[in-house]
């Protein structure tokens, strides 16, 4: 079997005010993401890991932030056409691990709905799909609440 494996990492500052999407569920918050798009940045480093293991670029190559055609986008859109891209490449998705450090709010209560979320989006069962919560213990940009990080990986197989 024909395997290829990607990684994806995006970071997005904190602020008060904005609402905040993970996995393309909205996160009871006071602050959220500053971003172009609607800040998904658990989305964003899914769609940067799929588009890295087909050496297909980046997402702000696909989808600059630079575009008022993205300006509030929902990221599930974003998704949906870089699974579109990876279909027509001939691939598809073998299994996905996120892990999300975010020290405030607690998101492990919103975890499953994330996990059908995106499954939905990609057209996979859900059991291919990992989302984890972890927090910095209080170090770092993540620790002091001044943003979020995401590491995504995935595993695609030949269709």
């Amino acid at each position: 079997m024909e395997i290829r494996i990607g990684h994806g990492y995006d970071v997005h500052a904190i602020a008060p005010g904005l609402p905040m999407w993970l996995c393309g569920i909205r996160v009871a918050s006071d602050s959220g993401f500053v971003a172009h798009s609607d800040g998904d940045v658990a989305i964003h480093a899914l769609c940067d890991a799929l588009l890295g293991a087909l050496a297909l670029g980046d997402i702000g190559m696909h989808f600059p932030d630079t575009s008022p055609e993205y300006a509030g986008i929902d990221s599930k859109i974003l998704l949906s056409r870089v699974m579109e891209m990876v279909r027509e490449a001939g691939w598809e998705l073998g299994n996905a691990d996120i892990t999300i450090a975010l020290q405030k709010p607690k998101i492990r209560a919103s975890v499953d709905s994330m996990r059908e979320c995106l499954a939905s989006v990609i057209g996979c069962g859900v059991d291919a799909v990992s989302v984890k919560a972890t927090t910095t213990e209080h170090l770092g940009f993540v620790g002091r609440g001044e943003g979020c990080e995401v590491n995504a990986v995935v595993l695609l197989k030949r269709a």
